[in-house]
């Protein structure tokens, strides 16, 4: 999520989609995206909000929403400290509400601009509360949180970027997720593109047996850009 901010300290996007579909079935969308970035080169402020929301008549296809906001601290050219803080909820998934707080080192493993890996090392405090269909269920864990993350550009044509997590819990290190996001850019022509990005998730545990321990989402699309 972290975008190159050049000589501009503050960068940020804000969207919001609503759709409502009546035809065999009543289909209604909202989708709402926030994304705001301050980066002076020593600190680092990132905030992101995404909840986005499908039903078909009564039933929810998707309904899930996130707030994460993330603080860097320069220590040295490879080195930055990380503090965040999260909440989110996700129905389909039987969370009813999920906060995350958590610190560690950022470590830069290449200065070529054309390949750039990063590793993070992160431990953070976990609360679980489960949705309504499960009122007693609440659970607090400490879980470590490393990540790898890169951008390649091979090719003036060609981008990949990918963020890779795996959080395990300290206690009990078979109860560990595991979430990836991927995306592969190909220049069509200057400013247009043709995107694939692919969202890998995995919960060892998940909240009740009817949640698959696996998830994914595979889309496709243009990207153009001015």
């Amino acid at each position: 999520m972290r975008r190159p901010s050049d000589s501009t300290k503050w960068t940020g996007s804000v969207s919001l989609d609503v759709s409502l579909i009546r035809n065999t079935n009543d289909i209604f969308r909202i989708a709402n995206k926030a994304h705001i970035q301050y980066d002076n080169d020593i600190n680092f402020w990132l905030f992101v909000n995404d909840l986005n929301l499908q039903k078909i008549e009564d039933n929810s296809l998707v309904n899930r929403g996130t707030q994460h906001l993330r603080y860097n601290r320069k220590i040295s050219e490879k080195t930055k400290w990380e503090v965040f803080a999260q909440g989110q909820y996700d129905a389909i998934s039987e969370i009813g509400f999920r906060g995350l707080v958590g610190t560690g080192p950022r470590f830069k493993l290449s200065k070529n601009d054309n390949y750039r890996f990063y590793l993070g090392t992160l431990m953070m405090y976990e609360y679980e509360k489960a949705s309504n269909a499960i009122p007693d269920r609440i659970q607090e864990d400490i879980r470590g949180s490393a990540y790898l993350s890169f951008s390649l550009y091979p090719t003036e044509t060609i981008t990949i970027i990918s963020t890779s997590y795996y959080q395990p819990r300290i206690d009990a290190f078979r109860d560990y997720r595991f979430s990836s996001n991927t995306s592969l850019l190909f220049r069509i022509f200057e400013d247009l593109a043709f995107k694939v990005n692919f969202n890998f998730f995995h919960d060892a545990f998940p909240v009740t047996s009817a949640v698959p321990e696996t998830q994914f989402e595979l889309t496709n699309g243009l990207l153009y850009t001015f």
